[in-house]
């Protein structure tokens, strides 16, 4: 004879599915949060390897009187683009049409000024907006380089060594891993990989509570033999195993998506195996349990089906806010962190992301926050649930 708590788990299940819009919405979650961060890493990557790709191409007015620094521009993989002199009006106008990253303009006395001795001043014109900082930054490199250069030249002209300017040598050695570096950046992206935990069960949570007290057909299942923490339990593992599923295909899908973008050409790596994807998704089970038990302890103490979906939305929030205030704190990773559910699952994946070994005591922590504010959170509603005025709506 079949458990009475798996008969109510399977009746929640079976009419949760014939419902198309809540797994359209389970669909929605669990591709929506994976293909977006993926569309916004790719975006990044775009931009950054574009000037590789599409090159470098500057307008130069007057450049012929200054040879070496146009040698140095084409050195530097810089196509140099001759054009006569121009307005103001002229040169923002190519800017805004994007035909090339700037616009160098030497002024009619630079000759003079640099044979001279004196500061020859030099023009670059951009636009902030047409989103080519990298690439004006190169041109920038090349200007800076050539500057250093007569400087150089001039103080051995004069008898004076160059290395009289820079008294301190500074070697800069950087240890940390590209995982190490990148994972404060798709660590906190990732965090948003655990909303859905939250979001898959809420519909189920809510239409087997109030929804069912409304049409009245949770009267019909009390008067059935069955004890209520057997009901209330079918329940709450019937809108926990979708959140369950859903937030488990989702980091994999990630997890897929992360491994296949090129994120070197960044500065970044994915080096998350699937043995630690496997450990990560086991110590998230219980947040979608925690969830579910929420939503169903808060949709059962609403006076009607509309109360209980706007007080149940809010409450999804609610457990977002602690990852927020770490991330605008800029608090280091502590040991309490891992014993706050969603901010605990934030935390792991961040620290997974880094590639070092945490040890058993962070997986333990964030399995064990959520499962004692589930089955906390599923006796009070078990409790609840022996109430005639819950019953009754009064």
């Amino acid at each position: 004879m079949r458990s009475k708590l798996l008969v109510v788990f399977l009746k929640e299940v079976r009419e949760t599915l014939r419902d198309k819009r809540v797994l359209g919405l389970l669909v929605m979650f669990t591709l929506m949060y994976p293909i977006m961060f993926g569309y916004i890493l790719n975006q990044n990557i775009e931009r950054a390897t574009r000037a590789e790709r599409e090159g470098i191409e500057l307008a130069v007015i007057g450049g012929g009187q200054a040879p070496t620094l146009m040698s140095q521009l084409r050195q530097k993989n810089i196509t140099v683009r001759d054009i006569p002199d121009a307005g103001e009006e002229a040169i923002g106008e190519m800017l805004r049409a994007k035909k090339v990253v700037a616009v160098l303009r030497l002024p009619p006395k630079f000759s003079d000024n640099y044979h001279a001795m004196r500061p020859a001043r030099i023009e670059l014109w951009f636009d902030s907006a047409t989103e080519q900082d990298r690439r004006r930054r190169d041109v920038e490199d090349v200007l800076r380089a050539y500057n250093a250069n007569i400087a150089s030249a001039r103080l051995l002209a004069h008898g004076v060594s160059p290395v009289t300017l820079g008294p301190i040598d500074l070697q800069r050695y950087d240890t940390g891993t590209n995982a190490a570096r990148s994972a404060g950046f798709i660590g906190s992206l990732m965090g948003f990989l655990f909303f859905p935990a939250f979001f898959c069960g809420m519909a189920a949570a809510v239409d087997s509570t109030a929804g069912e007290r409304e049409r009245r057909s949770l009267e019909v299942l009390m008067a059935q033999p069955v004890r209520t923490w057997e009901l209330v339990g079918g329940k709450w593992l019937a809108a926990a195993s979708l959140a369950v599923v859903g937030i488990t295909f989702e980091l994999i899908v990630a997890h897929i998506g992360l491994s296949w973008l090129p994120l070197e050409e960044i500065g970044m790596s994915w080096r998350l195996g699937w043995g630690d994807l496997a450990k990560l998704c086991l110590a998230s089970v219980p947040l979608p349990l925690f969830a579910a038990a929420a939503q169903i302890a808060v949709a059962m103490n609403a006076r009607s089906f509309k109360e209980a979906q706007s007080t149940v939305s809010i409450l999804t929030f609610v457990p977002m806010l602690p990852g927020l205030v770490v991330s605008m704190m800029e608090l280091k990773t502590a040991t309490w962190m891992y014993a706050v559910p969603m901010l605990s699952n934030q935390t792991l994946m961040r620290e997974i992301s880094k590639g070092g070994e945490l040890g058993p005591l962070p997986y333990v922590l964030t399995f064990a926050c959520s499962a004692v504010a589930a089955l906390a959170l599923f006796a009070f509603a078990s409790w609840r649930m022996k109430s005639e005025r819950y019953v009754l709506a009064v």
